[in-house]
């Protein structure tokens, strides 16, 4: 290990792990996750980002992970990186908005087709042009952009739902998000803000009657037990980011940030396999318990996208537009495009 004084003593100490791999390492950079092994965010951690910068930097630099909230969850963690506390965090590109829009575009309504196109732009050119503004304006670094749970589906309690008119009148469980709040309320439905934790019990209650949320996570919490009705709408992009502290990041040396985004560019393709797998994987589990998957037509699809106007329109000024446009061209949405210019959400 390299001899380091006086501050740099301090610093080794907030990052180097008590393990005696970690301690073999000369860098050590401690990550703070709601990720766990078992699912893709924990085991692409474990299988790709951990093994790859050892690997590629001779042992001399390391991740220590820390899983399921055990230090920080998503913003916090942020905190805690601009503390000092740790070097690398997890988060929602939604949650990622505390500390900046930078990554806003991510969360538009139907900014994305498919999990196909998502991840074909993202890797292409729209996660690099993001992430180097990120890091100008936002005290972090992005280091890889990822889903981790496909789209949002619709599931409910209470009857079929074709159309957005379908859903006038059924109570919706939404989070604190302003964009989810007035994609609901603008495709007719009632929306209500509701703790994740209680809603298999509030579905169950009739408190709410329906929730928009990826696949994977309501086969996890068993939603499908108590909500039969599901509509592929798709919509919202589950985007999650992989970020490290700007202050610290600076700090590495050249060969250091080289070894660290090889093993990010690992990180991010292995989770977007797992990702995939474990949408497919909930889907055909909920379907097999469920009254009705119902695919909409495209017609059908131009009235979600339609509704989802409203949305666009309220996050107007945290998004660029014509960086927004060509994501939505290069996908051949000029309907969707004509339609947010004529509304002035575009």
């Amino acid at each position: 290990m390299k001899s380091i004084t006086g501050i740099g003593v301090l610093a080794c100490l907030l990052m180097v792990s008590i393990s005696v791999p970690a301690m073999s390492a000369e860098k050590v950079l401690k990550l703070g996750t709601t990720g766990r092994l078992g699912m893709p965010i924990g085991d692409a951690i474990d299988q790709a980002l951990v093994p790859t910068l050892e690997s590629v930097s001779g042992g001399k630099m390391t991740v220590e992970p820390h899983y399921r909230k055990s230090l920080c969850a998503e913003q916090k963690c942020g905190e805690q990186a601009n503390q000092g506390l740790i070097a690398l965090w997890t988060s929602s590109t939604a949650n990622f908005g505390s500390f900046g829009m930078a990554l806003a575009v991510f969360d538009l309504p139907y900014i994305f087709k498919s999990i196909e196109d998502a991840d074909r732009i993202t890797q292409e050119w729209l996660g690099a042009a993001q992430s180097k503004l990120a890091s100008e304006t936002t005290g972090h670094i992005p280091l890889s952009i990822y889903s981790s749970g496909g789209f949002r589906q619709l599931g409910n309690a209470a009857k079929p739902i074709h159309t957005p008119a379908d859903m006038k009148g059924i109570k919706w469980r939404v989070t604190k998000s302003p964009i989810e709040y007035t994609l609901i309320k603008s495709w007719g439905g009632v929306p209500v803000p509701y703790d994740w934790g209680q809603l298999y019990q509030g579905l169950q209650s009739g408190v709410v009657e329906g929730q928009y949320v990826a696949i994977p996570w309501q086969e996890v919490a068993k939603l499908h037990e108590v909500a039969k009705y599901y509509t592929e709408i798709g919509g919202s992009w589950s985007g999650n980011v992989l970020a490290m502290d700007m202050a610290q990041y600076e700090q590495l040396s050249a060969e250091e940030k080289v070894w660290l985004h090889e093993a990010a560019d690992a990180f991010g393709q292995r989770v977007g396999n797992l990702d995939k797998k474990w949408v497919l994987d909930g889907t055909e589990a909920i379907k097999k318990g469920i009254k009705e998957w119902y695919v909409p037509n495209e017609a059908e699809m131009a009235l979600w996208r339609k509704g989802a106007i409203g949305a666009w329109k309220n996050a107007k000024g945290t998004f660029d537009p014509a960086l927004a446009e060509r994501v939505l061209a290069e996908q051949g949405l000029d309907g969707f495009i004509a339609d947010l210019k004529n509304a002035g959400a575009l």
